[in-house]
């Protein structure tokens, strides 16, 4: 079955949960996205004026003109775009650009990613009638043209490495530019309470200093926050975005009604007015009117941790009005006083009251840390969906909820992401320059979503390609007015964000093409079932008491490590089990649909094969009990294999089976302690020379035990002896097998293939998660070396 099908039965559970949505739980996720989703673009007031010079501002009239932009832009983006079209393209609830990478795989042949492939090779039943695809030139093109593939594959990755700069970059221009007005205020503060000059001098010079260490303090205790998960922090965080909104709405009225003549600058006549007279200056300033829209992009990334409804319900209601008041009265305030301070650009200075200045310098130092929570909690959950579908290197991935899945916290990312903030504060010690390169990556960002937004219009939701046009011409047009203003800050400090890009873009591109060139590599060298079968009295293979489980990539035949192995070691256990993950385009898989379990071989060979399904967002090899359910699910197919596949020929044929243990199973199970002296969990190792018992390290570490039910009429006796076989095995121990996999370039390659090779081996040595994270003994662990010649 194509894996498109699957779509319609994964995450059953979590469906219900949403459709049962009440408007109290709406009220609760809203008040939660506060302090997640939308620090971000609350805290944008803080530095989109004040990252433009006060030279490149002309006049109020100017001022008028790129508020008129901050208006439109914020209402066609932010509102129109993201809140009402992006977050409806959710995959099962989840978004972001790999999401939306997802769907137009499963709606049409451009898979490139070597799980994708390999899942729709091996999953072959048929649950209901698949939804007949309406036949259109978009799709034909697609699939037909594997350069299309493959741009589209980068196009996404372009995507991820966008947010996951902007993760970086955001923390230190928000902080940044809080701390500064901090010292500005303190440095006001000092000349109205010294009266000595030289004291005021000293204190100036320190104060000038403060803001640089004391954002890279705020840094450091906002990630090492993290670890507290998303749902903790939201409470904590929410009330401070609540009445920051107020503090900024109330001074924006102020503000307005001092001058009053702002509110006619939403006329789109004033932007007319605006393109009529520009010149490269003011062209660059636009570069700093789309940090407006930050946050709109992640917002749509974070949507995996809350629900559309509450998003859309707390933008349009409270985020949208705050924003377009609070950036009205900042313009009026510029345009009322423009020439008279050289720093009147930026929002501390549009508050009236002296004692209320100081009091927002305080909040906007908490505030600001609000408002990088939205960009690096959604560059986790990012790094989660590449690294599920081999685009990332292996990290440690922790759930922080036991109720949303898509609440993900990486350790690994979050303390790189705190180094390279502090660095970038440290190194630029200026909002202008960070803003500039923030700016490109949240534009570039948003244009991938374009791209691939109006693709997901034509074939996922299959409407008329003239609307798929139309969305992107629209607002492709937009974004790619704002692009090239960013393009015109390349020198001015735009230029670091393709640092950032080369950094990660090189990380996930070398991840990727090491794990499709190894997986290629596994498929063209696996060996069949018959040369096992057939091997085995030539070379005298012996069993051994137990159960041996092999980890591999590949779902048919033999792994080449395996039988590298048995070449050099002609003995391997009673019962085979060959296990292997793939992870599928979706979101989540459903639990009742975990495993895919077949039998290799004849059944007196005793050899099973067991694929575990899982979408991006599962977290399966964190199960503590996951041999408990892989052995649980294989005696049920053997129970059923007699009844449902009888007539089957196929050597291979796969079931649909569920993670379920329970009284009504093949096999009952009967938790044992760990701690109990008749389960030893210590090595037992032969002292014979009988090459069957040589190198076999049992470990008998078994949570659960198992036992068949007395009384089963409807069970044969080759199904009781084959299950009581299985029973016996388990109770003998078990081990594991892993292929460690050396890679080594042809003679001859290319300087691309070596350094995208070189990568690769740099980081797959040092991942900090093993291949199989299932907590495996090391006294039971067996790896064998291959080497890979690409």
């Amino acid at each position: 079955m194509d894996p498109a099908l699957r779509s319609e039965t994964i995450s059953n559970e979590f469906k219900e949960n949403r459709e049962k949505e009440t408007w109290r739980r709406t009220i609760l996720l809203s008040f939660q996205s506060l302090g997640i989703v939308y620090g971000r673009l609350s805290t944008a007031p803080l530095y989109v004026f004040g990252s433009i010079l006060p030279d490149d501002l002309k006049s109020d009239k100017e001022i008028h003109e790129l508020y008129s932009f901050i208006f439109w832009t914020l209402t066609l983006i932010s509102l129109l775009k993201y809140a009402f079209i992006v977050l409806s393209a959710d995959d099962d609830g989840e978004g972001g650009t790999f999401p939306l990478y997802s769907l137009l795989c499963r709606h049409a042949k451009m898979g490139l990613l070597p799980n994708d492939r390999s899942a729709s090779e091996i999953i072959q039943h048929d649950r209901g009638s698949p939804r007949i695809k309406v036949p259109s030139t978009t799709r034909k093109c697609i699939e037909k043209y594997k350069t299309g593939h493959y741009f589209l594959l980068f196009l996404a990755l372009f995507g991820c490495c966008m947010i996951i700069s902007d993760g970086v970059l955001t923390p230190s221009v928000s902080v940044l530019s809080a701390t500064s007005t901090f010292g500005r205020s303190m440095i006001k503060l000092s000349h109205r309470l010294i009266s000595s000059q030289k004291i005021r001098e000293h204190l100036d010079e320190v104060l000038t200093r403060l803001p640089v260490p004391m954002a890279c303090a705020i840094l450091v205790c906002l990630f090492t926050l993290q670890h507290y998960g998303t749902q903790k922090i939201s409470f904590v965080f929410a009330p401070i975005v609540i009445i920051w909104l107020t503090f900024i709405s109330g001074i924006g009225l102020y503000n307005i009604a001092q001058n009053h003549k702002i509110l006619y600058a939403i006329s789109p006549t004033y932007m007319l007015r605006f393109l009529k007279k520009v010149d490269i200056i003011s062209w660059k300033a636009l570069g700093s009117i789309i940090l407006c829209t930050a946050g709109s992009e992640v917002m749509f990334a974070n949507l995996g941790h809350f629900s559309k409804r509450s998003l859309k319900v707390t933008f349009v209601c409270l985020i949208y009005p705050a924003l377009i008041v609070c950036y009205a009265g900042q313009a009026a305030f510029i345009s009322r006083y423009l020439g008279t301070k050289d720093d009147n650009v930026n929002l501390s200075e549009s508050i009236p009251n002296k004692n209320l200045h100081h009091a927002f310098a305080v909040l906007s130092v908490f505030a600001s840390a609000v408002g990088s929570q939205a960009t690096i909690t959604a560059s986790f959950s990012i790094v989660n969906q590449c690294q599920a579908l081999g685009c990332f290197p292996r990290v440690k991935v922790v759930h922080t909820s036991d109720k949303i899945r898509g609440q993900v916290y990486v350790p690994d990312v979050n303390w790189l992401f705190m180094t390279l903030s502090i660095g970038i504060t440290v190194g630029f010690r200026d909002i202008a320059p960070i803003g500039k390169a923030t700016g490109l990556a949240i534009i570039s960002g948003m244009l991938v979503t374009t791209c691939l937004m109006s693709l997901v219009i034509a074939l996922s939701w299959e409407k008329s390609l003239f609307i798929a046009a139309c969305f992107m011409l629209f607002f492709g047009s937009l974004e790619a007015t704002y692009l090239s203003s960013c393009l015109l800050n390349f020198p001015r400090g735009a230029w670091f964000m393709t640092v950032l890009l080369l950094l990660f873009l090189t990380t996930m591109v070398s991840w990727y093409y090491g794990t499709v060139k190894k997986y290629q590599f596994d498929v063209e060298n696996k060996v069949s079932v018959e040369w096992l079968t057939d091997l085995s009295p030539g070379l005298g293979i012996s069993r051994v008491p137990g159960i041996g489980f092999i980890y591999t990539d590949i779902s048919s035949g033999i792994p080449a490590f395996f039988s590298h192995f048995i070449t050099n070691l002609p003995a391997f256990h009673q019962v085979l089990i060959f296990v292997s993950f793939k992870s599928l385009p979706v979101p989540y898989i459903s639990e009742d649909q975990r495993y895919l379990i077949g039998r290799v071989g004849p059944k007196e060979y005793k050899i099973y094969r067991c694929v575990v399904l899982h979408g991006y967002r599962d977290h399966t090899r964190d199960s503590d009990d996951f041999e408990d359910h892989i052995i649980s699910s294989i005696g049920e197919f053997i129970a059923r294999e007699e009844r449902d596949y009888e007539s089957l020929s196929s050597p291979e044929r796969m079931m649909v089976l569920g993670r379920s243990m329970g009284d009504g199973n093949a096999l009952i199970p009967l938790t044992a302690d760990s701690s109990d002296n008749s389960h030893p969990t210590l090595t037992q190792r032969s002292h014979s020379d009988d090459p069957a018992e040589l190198g076999f390290a049992a470990v008998r570490r078994k949570r659960v035990r198992f036992m068949l039910p007395k009384n089963s009429p409807e069970m044969s006796v080759s199904v009781r002896k084959e299950l009581q076989e299985l029973v016996d095995a388990r109770e003998s121990g078990t081990a594991y097998f892993l292929g460690q996999s050396h890679l080594s370039l042809r003679r001859g390659s290319n300087l691309l293939k070596k350094l995208l090779i070189m990568v690769y081996v740099f980081l797959n040595k040092n991942a900090r998660e093993p291949p199989v994270a299932l907590n495996i003994p090391h006294a039971a662990l067996l790896e064998v070396g291959t080497v890979y010649t690409i």
